[in-house]
């Protein structure tokens, strides 16, 4: 029997469903965002995202139920809501008024079809972003921004992956976990203060390339620096330390003291090689610490996730980490690596907790969730 997940993501501004089937086959997505409202604010406005939420929530819903409705050899909205085997919702990490919309709106429709809830940590959800297509193993010739690999399927033996080291790089946090298996995660270390994706965004405000999601036009940008003579400028900060923590608030201080530096220069403010200068050092640090905790846990794979997963740089010097040490890599495709129900959904599956209907006030909206928190 396949199992049939519907999947609820609204943790941040995106409000989002899917329809999944045994974790592995999307057959339905759709997607809702409010990025352009934020671009004009200059960053997510919490109360904005979670209104604009309930505004799309129903439907998106609507549009992903009749996208799968002829896959399953049905024709309407209920009659989808009716076939699924289970409703999976994001409870945390997020904005509470955000994460607020999707629990209550999935606990509602648990309730009025009668199917179990499963609470989804949408960290968790990162890392399903890998198991919705092969495994992709890492390729030295390839570079490609969108698959930069060759795939294989070894998901029919799980023993081929487990145990795993997961990379989480997104705006809110950089972690590294040990997965040993499904529902077994063990913390090894994250940010202590600013985490990777927020500094992308904070040094593109500074270069005034972007007040939302920057990210992106840093790595533009530094692609189009031909010889990078700040190189070694910029610090990589803990990159020599034991542990396997993350800071990048110094990083952030450090860049902003460059761009500074050339108000009294008569030479014009190098962009493109403060750009690569910044996403190189960004990315020495993340390499480096995934090779540490690599070579010290005897893992088998290593699984990337998070929006700073689509960052090219990282994605090939990743792939090129695993062609060292000789183990599988897998890096989630592109439009997987931000905000999705699709992930949700599939890790719903491969962490099934059901909630049965009459017990659903037993799930709550955590905002503070953390990576191995359940």
């Amino acid at each position: 029997m396949h199992m049939i997940i519907l999947g609820i993501e609204t943790s941040c501004d995106e409000t989002a469903a899917a329809v999944v089937v045994d974790g592995r086959e999307e057959l339905a997505s759709s997607l809702a965002t409010s990025e352009e409202l934020h671009q004009s604010t200059g960053g997510v406005v919490p109360e904005v995202a979670a209104r604009k939420q309930l505004e799309f929530f129903v439907p998106v819903l609507e549009d992903v139920c009749i996208k799968a409705a002829p896959k399953l050899g049905l024709s309407n909205y209920t009659e989808v809501l009716n076939k699924v085997d289970a409703i999976a919702v994001t409870v945390g990490p997020g904005l509470i008024g955000s994460l607020l919309v999707g629990v209550n709106g999935a606990k509602a429709l648990a309730f009025a079809h009668n199917k179990p809830l499963v609470p989804v940590n949408h960290l968790v959800g990162h890392i399903y972003g890998n198991f919705l297509r092969p495994l992709q193993h890492s390729d030295s010739n390839s570079s490609d921004h969108i698959a930069p690999a060759t795939y294989l399927d070894n998901f029919s033996n799980e023993e081929n992956i487990f145990p795993a080291l997961v990379l989480i790089v997104s705006g809110g946090h950089t972690d590294l976990v040990l997965m040993k298996g499904h529902g077994s995660l063990e913390y090894l270390g994250g940010t202590v203060d600013d985490a990777a994706g927020e500094a992308f965004d904070k040094v593109a405000r500074m270069l005034g390339l972007s007040s939302y999601l920057g990210g992106p036009l840093i790595s533009k940008a530094a692609a189009e620096c031909r010889h990078n003579s700040l190189l070694g400028q910029l610090p990589r900060p803990k990159i020599a330390d034991e542990d396997y923590d993350f800071s990048f608030s110094g990083l952030k201080t450090a860049t902003k003291n460059l761009i500074n530096s050339y108000s009294s220069k008569d030479s014009p403010l190098p962009l493109n090689e403060i750009c690569c200068e910044f996403e190189i050092a960004v990315v020495d640090v993340l390499i480096a610490k995934t090779k540490k905790a690599a070579q010290a846990n005897n893992i088998k794979s290593i699984l990337l996730g998070g929006g700073v997963s689509a960052n090219k740089q990282l994605r090939t010097r990743l792939l090129g980490l695993g062609q060292e040490l000789g183990v599988f890599v897998s890096v989630p495709p592109i439009r997987l690596c931000t905000d999705n129900a699709i992930y949700i959904a599939s890790a719903a599956y491969y962490n099934y907790r059901p909630v049965s209907a009459d017990k659903l006030d037993l799930i709550k909206a955590n905002p503070g969730l953390g990576i191995v928190d359940q």
